[in-house]
C-alpha cells in the first residue's frame, strides 16, 4: 500500500512526459506557445501593477563585471542588459539554426536545384520587394522611412503550422512551395538587416572577424570535425561582430555555413567498429555473474562506444541542429516573444492602421498593407512571371487561385518583422524611435493575424469550389 503514492506519482510524471512530447512535436506547438508568450508580454507591459518591474528587469544590466581596484563596475560585453542579451546573444543561436536550415536545403533539399529552387526564390523576392515598395510609398521622407524591413519577412513555424492544421485542403507541391519559399525569405531577410540595419562600421574589428572566418574555413578544408576547434572560433567571431558594427547575430549564420557537413567517422568506419563491438558484446555474456541482468560492466562500454561512434557518425551540421531545434523552438523563440512583444499602448490610436502624420509616417499602415496586401501580391506576381517565362514549373496539382490562398500566409510576419522592428528608426529621438518600435509590433501581430486568417479562410474556400468542379 505505501508504494501506491509513488507508483502513482511516476505514472503521471510518464504520462505527463508522453503529452509533452506528442505536443513539442506537432507542427502547430510553436506557433501557440508563441501566441501565449505574445498574450502573456501584453498584459506584463500593459497592467499597472507589473509594467514597471517588467520593464525593469529588460533593462536590467546583464553580463560578465569587472571592477578594477578605485574605478567603476565594467561590464562586458558593453551596453548589455537582459532585453540586449536575449536579442544580441539568444537570437545568434536561433539565426545559427536558420543558417543551418538553409544550408542543408541548398544542399539536399528544396534549393538544392537550380530547377527546385529557383521558383520559390523567385517568389521570396517578390514577396520582399513588393511590402518594401509599399512601405517606402507610405512613409517617403517621413521618420518612419527606415521601417521598410518590417513587413518584408515570413514567419515560417506560424506559416507551416497553419498548412498543417489546414490538412489535405492544400496540395503538398504548395506546401513544399511555401516552406522553400518561407527559407529562402528568410536568407533575403538575413542580407536585408546584415546590409541595412547594422550601426557605423569599425573595419579593424571586422577584417580580424574576416581572418578567423578564413582560418576556420581552411581547418574546415583540413578535415577538423570536433565541436570545440568550431564553438571558440564562434564566441570570438561573435565578440567580434558585436564591436564592429555588424548586428552580432550574423555571425551565427556564418559560422552555420562553415560547420563541417560531412561525419567524423565515415560509413566504412563506423561498420566495422559496429561489428566489433556487437561481437564482443556476446563474449562479454561469460562475465555476468550469477542472475545478473543484461547489460553487465563490460557490455555497458561496449553500448556506450556504440552509442559514441553512432553518434559521431552523424554530419556534424545535422546533429547540432538537431540538439539545438528543441531549445530554439521552445525556450528561445519564446523568451524573445515575452521580451519584445511587451508593448505599453498609451491609447487606441495604436491600433488605427490608417493613421498617418505627415512628419511622422504611418508604420502601421506601411506594416499592415505590406503584409497583408503587398506580400501575397509580391509572391504571386513573381511567381506568375516566373512560371510564363519559363523560369519556373508551376507547382504539382495546384491552381492559380490556391496559389494565392497560400502567398497570403506569406504575410504572416511576425518574428523576423519584429526582429527586425527593434532595429529599425534608430536615427530618431530616443521617444520617437521607442513609440515607432512600439507601433511597428502592435501593427505586425495585427497583420500577422490578418494574413493567417485571410489565407485560412481563402484556402477553406477554394478547396470546397475546387472540389464541386471536379465532381
Amino acid at each position: 500500500m505505501r508504494l501506491f503514492p509513488i507508483y502513482t506519482w511516476n505514472k503521471g510524471i510518464r504520462n505527463f512526459e508522453h503529452r509533452r512530447r506528442k505536443f513539442s512535436h506537432q507542427p502547430w506547438a510553436q506557433g501557440v506557445i508563441l501566441l501565449a508568450c505574445v498574450v502573456v508580454a501584453m498584459l506584463l507591459a500593459n497592467l499597472p501593477f507589473t509594467k514597471e518591474a517588467y520593464r525593469s528587469f529588460l533593462e536590467m544590466k546583464f553580463g560578465l563585471v569587472f571592477q578594477p581596484v578605485g574605478r567603476d563596475a565594467v561590464f562586458f560585453p558593453k551596453g548589455m542588459t537582459v532585453e540586449a542579451f536575449i536579442n544580441d546573444v539568444l537570437m545568434t543561436i536561433f539565426f545559427f539554426t536558420v543558417g543551418l536550415e538553409i544550408r542543408r536545403e541548398m544542399k539536399n533539399g528544396e534549393l538544392s536545384s537550380v530547377k527546385k529552387a529557383l521558383m520559390p526564390v523567385i517568389a521570396a523576392f517578390g514577396g520582399v520587394a513588393m511590402p518594401a515598395v509599399i512601405f517606402t510609398i507610405v512613409n517617403h521622407g517621413s521618420a518612419a522611412a527606415s521601417g521598410w524591413g518590417i513587413p518584408t519577412a515570413t514567419d515560417i513555424a506560424f506559416a507551416v503550422g497553419i498548412l498543417s492544421v489546414l490538412g489535405d485542403k492544400v496540395p503538398v507541391s504548395l506546401k513544399v512551395f511555401l516552406t522553400a519559399l518561407a527559407i529562402a525569405d528568410d536568407l533575403i531577410a538575413i542580407l536585408v538587416v546584415a546590409l541595412f540595419y547594422g550601426g557605423s562600421i569599425n573595419f579593424g574589428l571586422l577584417s580580424i572577424a574576416v581572418v578567423l572566418i578564413i582560418a576556420i574555413i581552411v581547418m574546415n578544408k583540413l578535415g577538423e570535425k570536433r565541436m570545440i576547434s568550431y564553438i571558440i572560433p564562434a564566441i570570438a567571431i561573435w565578440v567580434l561582430f558585436y564591436y564592429s558594427g555588424i548586428h552580432s547575430t550574423m555571425s551565427g549564420v556564418v559560422m552555420a555555413f562553415l560547420i563541417p557537413m560531412k561525419s567524423r567517422y565515415n560509413e566504412a568506419y563506423f561498420r566495422r567498429k559496429k561489428d566489433q563491438y556487437l561481437a564482443r558484446l556476446d563474449e562479454y555474456e561469460a562475465f555476468s555473474a550469477e542472475g545478473e541482468e543484461f547489460p553487465n560492466g563490460p557490455q555497458r562500454h561496449c553500448l556506450r562506444r556504440l552509442a559514441t561512434i553512432s553518434e559521431r557518425s552523424m554530419p556534424m551540421n545535422h546533429m547540432v541542429e538537431h540538439a539545438l531545434n528543441p531549445w530554439v523552438n521552445f525556450l528561445i523563440m519564446p523568451l524573445f516573444a515575452l521580451a519584445n512583444a511587451g508593448v505599453e499602448i498609451p491609447d487606441l490610436s495604436y491600433f488605427n492602421v490608417f493613421n498617418f502624420d505627415p512628419q511622422l509616417g504611418s508604420v502601421s499602415m506601411g506594416v499592415f498593407l505590406g503584409l497583408v496586401l503587398g506580400k501575397p501580391l509580391g509572391i504571386f506576381i513573381a511567381s506568375f512571371i516566373a512560371v510564363k517565362l519559363h523560369a519556373g514549373e508551376m507547382p504539382a496539382k495546384a491552381s492559380w487561385k490556391m496559389l494565392f490562398a497560400v502567398a497570403c500566409l506569406g504575410g504572416i510576419g511576425f518574428t523576423m518583422s519584429i526582429f527586425v522592428d527593434t532595429l529599425s528608426f534608430g536615427e530618431q529621438a530616443p521617444e520617437i524611435t521607442a513609440m515607432l518600435r512600439n507601433m511597428g509590433k502592435v501593427v505586425v501581430l495585427m497583420g500577422s493575424m490578418c494574413a493567417a486568417i485571410l489565407g485560412s479562410v481563402l484556402i477553406s474556400f477554394i478547396d470546397k469550389i475546387e472540389k464541386k468542379e471536379a465532381v
